[in-house]
């Protein structure tokens, strides 16, 4: 048999740069050549004469393997023809890769015989390149390149593949790919190149994952084109892939994906507790199969943590388990709960960690005798129990400071941790530190303000004999639980009681500072006994100075100008509440009815705008009543001005029997479920009255004589209440300060004495001349007095009234034991 012949050399063999064209031969059942053509000589090198009666298969470089083709023992699985490169041994003994077709024969006799037909690989013209550098160029590349017939088996395939996925040649050649990596990717990748056969459109990128069978418990990424390779007659030859590894990739593709959703799911709040949770469920079934996150105690509780565990002097401080998350549902694999104190076993690559500020791997956990673990036998059980193999521990440090340590492990079948795992856990570890470290440092803060809120307002409210008092107060701030809202019961003299409630501008710790400055000034006002109106004068002249002070600080200043106030004083002895407010909502009265009223109170200033003045109204209170003081906060919203507010709040409290603490509670659990937009305050008061058994009362005239009369009513009416032990020392108060009346003063005198908690003196004037306490000098026959009132009596003072002057002393009635 013969064929055509493209090629230029002579007859005695290939002509260095030229090609031949298609050698013929045709073989019979048995796969024995019995024809030669003069181009199958020339390709071959040998020669027609020796070609014929040869066994086809002694042609091949390696008969055993034919790159894939059927034996040629065997010619009968060729069916109806098989196509592929198979590597053919020239006469000279080098091989050669030809692109080989077999077709089928039928004889006469209804025998096969098979037309085998070469063509060398330099001169496949469907190749996207011509020339023997072809061949070289796909041998060498640097990608991994296969070529497959139209059945998807594999007919040629260079080095770099094989590298790749760890399968070698032999294994590959004359195989479809779901052969040599079965699963539902090697599927997908079947019908791509399906899809291109019958297309011709080319598939680029097209990635998938695979098992290598040399690391089986590796799994690697592969982006992969294909294009069909056709001949110079249109007809379709195969497909060629054309695969680059790209695990690098789809693993920092991964962990940026991690990245990116650590930075979603982790500090969502300032809770340092769950943080540590967050970083832990996080990290489980991306990063390992079991987590947990130990914080150092001081951490939780907001205080500065350690740079490193030598600052303890080697000594292991205290954590708490913040985090666990396990693959296994309830985390069994845990010794301690969320919360609970975690030991920390020394010396161990915990304690290593926290020494160093050094991650830890360990890709094999070493279990064996002799290890850290063999005085840790109760971590030891778990590890074995749940097959942990695999450990990584991360210190977490932000700002120079170790907060805790994160413990990734892997169980079972899942493969070891190696050093791409340890990045990711350390970047991963680094963001949630930061938001550990600022919920740390929130905490710290928000403790401090809530310790300057503590300090800032009453601890326990007092009304004495006066009245029964209850509070409520919500920050409009309830992040950090500080405000500009303040209130007040003062004790003052003769039984009376201060009451006041403020209001600052704002919220948060500037408005916090500014009402704990208000509050101390209306303290030491309250202790001059000032009246309502001239106490808020001189309070608003304060202000007016500290703003003067303080105008580079436009924060401060503004809040003190924006500060409002109602200052009330209540007598149980009259039941008379003497009020006056500075740009403040009024007080609500409760009947004991359930009615209730709004005093006409003048509104006034607020203060600090200056040069205000105010006015203080005497407002007579019945029994069984209950007053209620309160800020703006508590009355009005965007959606619902003051009027209706206050409204809103006489409707709650018109029910005095009830006790003040649960008219409280009513009264904010009216309020919108949102979140307030200013601070909250309500303080209820219900007054009380002294018996007139508790009162004694006497005129007297303006006469040196009648001090000696004074004295005697006030020993008589100590006797009547028993007071028998606080004779002597009254008698020298009562004495001298009505000796100071008659001396310094005007008009009739008053002398009262009251009982209740304490014993009150007092003696009343027509006079405005305050007396002063004076060290009198040896040679002084007089000025000794109010220096013996003042060390015989607990307090003592002075008040005005625009009647005149009071001057005061009172006594412990049961003095402390000395």
């Amino acid at each position: 048999m013969g064929g055509a012949s493209e090629s230029t050399a002579d007859d005695t063999g290939r002509g260095a740069g030229h090609r031949v064209g298609t050698a013929m031969a045709a073989l019979d059942a048995h796969g024995v050549v019995r024809a030669w053509s003069r181009e199958a000589e020339l390709l071959s090198g040998i020669m027609t004469a020796d070609a014929i009666g040869l066994f086809a298969g002694r042609l091949l470089a390696d008969p055993e393997v034919a790159l894939g083709a059927p034996a040629f023992t065997d010619s009968s699985r060729w069916g109806t023809g098989w196509s592929g490169i198979v590597a053919l041994r020239r006469g000279d003994g080098t091989p050669l890769d030809v692109y080989l077709r077999v077709r089928p024969l039928t004889e006469r006799d209804g025998g096969v015989r098979w037309l085998v037909g070469a063509t060398e690989m330099t001169a496949v013209p469907s190749w996207p390149m011509n020339g023997a550098g072809v061949q070289a160029l796909l041998t060498g590349a640097p990608i991994g390149i296969a070529v497959r017939d139209t059945d998807l088996r594999c007919t040629w395939v260079n080095d770099a593949l094989a590298l790749q996925d760890g399968i070698p040649r032999e294994k590959r050649l004359g195989r479809r790919l779901t052969e040599v990596l079965p699963g539902p990717d090697a599927e997908s990748v079947e019908a791509v190149m399906r899809e291109v056969l019958q297309s011709g459109k080319p598939e680029v990128d097209h990635e998938y994952r695979a098992w290598m069978p040399t690391k089986p418990q590796q799994e690697h990424s592969f982006s992969t084109s294909f294009f069909r390779l056709d001949d110079a007659d249109g007809r379709t030859l195969g497909v060629c892939a054309m695969s680059v590894d790209v695990t690098d990739r789809q693993r920092a593709r991964e962990r940026l994906a991690v990245l990116s959703e650590a930075s979603t799911r982790i500090g969502t709040t300032l809770e340092v507790m769950r943080t540590g949770q967050e970083l832990a469920d996080l990290a489980v079934a991306r990063i390992a199969d079991y987590v947990t996150v130990d914080l150092a105690e001081s951490v939780e509780e907001g205080e500065d943590s350690l740079a490193r565990l030598g600052s303890t002097n080697g000594r292991v401080p205290a954590f708490r388990r913040a985090g666990a998350a396990s693959i296994h549902e309830g985390v069994p694999e845990s010794l301690w709960s969320r919360g609970e104190t975690v030991s920390v076993p020394v010396p161990s690559p915990f304690t290593e960690v926290l020494a160093s500020g050094a991650s830890h791997l360990e890709p094999v956990l070493d279990t064996s005798r002799g290890t850290w673990l063999d005085r840790d036998r109760e971590r030891l059980d778990r590890i074995r129990q749940y097959g942990m193999h695999s450990l990584m521990i991360v210190p977490i440090h932000a700002r120079g400071a170790v907060l805790g340590v994160a413990v990734f492990v892997r169980m079972g079948d899942s493969v070891p941790f190696e050093a791409d795992d340890l990045r990711l856990a350390e970047e991963l570890v680094a963001r949630a530190a930061l938001s550990l470290d600022n919920a740390r440092r929130y905490v710290r803060e928000r403790t401090a303000a809530l310790a300057l809120q503590r300090n800032l307002l009453p601890g326990r409210l007092v009304g004495g004999v006066a009245v029964e008092v209850a509070s409520h107060y919500v920050p409009a701030d309830t992040e950090h639980g500080v405000g500009g809202d303040w209130f007040d019961v003062i004790p003052l003299s003769g039984a009376r009681v201060a009451l006041v409630v403020g209001d600052v501008v704002g919220h948060g710790i500037n408005a916090a500072a500014t009402m704990g400055r208000l509050r101390a000034a209306v303290h030491t006002l309250a202790n001059m006994d000032l009246c309502p109106d001239d106490l808020l004068a001189h309070l608003d002249d304060t202000i007016s100075r500290l703003g003067v002070e303080e105008r580079g600080l436009p924060e401060r200043a503004a809040a003190e100008s924006g500060a409002t106030c109602l200052y009330a004083v209540y007598d149980p002895a009259t039941r008379r509440c003497t009020m006056a407010r500075a740009g403040h909502p009024p007080p609500v009265i409760i009947s004991p009815e359930g009615g209730f009223s709004i005093p006409d109170l003048p509104a006034g200033l607020p203060l600090g705008v200056g040069q205000a003045s105010f006015e203080a109204v005497d407002v007579e209170l019945p029994e069984g009543c209950v007053v209620a003081f309160y800020t703006d906060g508590l009355v009005e919203t965007r959606h619902q001005d003051i009027d209706a507010g206050i409204q809103r709040l006489g409707a709650v409290l018109a029910r005095p029997d009830r006790p003040l603490d649960e008219l409280c509670a009513a009264a904010f659990d009216t309020l919108p479920a949102r979140a307030l937009e200013d601070d909250a305050t309500l303080l209820l008061a219900r007054p009380r009255s002294l018996l007139p058994s508790q009162i004694a009362t006497w005129d007297l005239p303006n006469d040196p004589v009648v001090v000696a009369h004074a004295r005697s009513l006030a020993t008589a009416q100590l006797t009547g209440w028993g007071l028998e032990a606080l004779v002597a020392t009254t008698e020298l108060i009562v004495s001298e300060l009505v000796t100071n009346a008659v001396r310094h003063g005007a008009g009739p005198i008053t002398l009262r004495l009251i009982r209740h908690e304490v014993l009150v003196c007092e003696v009343t004037d027509t006079s405005d001349s305050v007396p002063r306490l004076r060290h009198a000098r040896p040679t002084d026959e007089g000025g000794r007095g109010l220096f013996l009132v003042a060390q015989l009596a607990s307090r003592r003072g002075t008040r005005n009234s625009p009647a005149g002057k009071t001057v005061w002393a009172e006594q412990e009635i049961n003095p402390p034991l000395s």
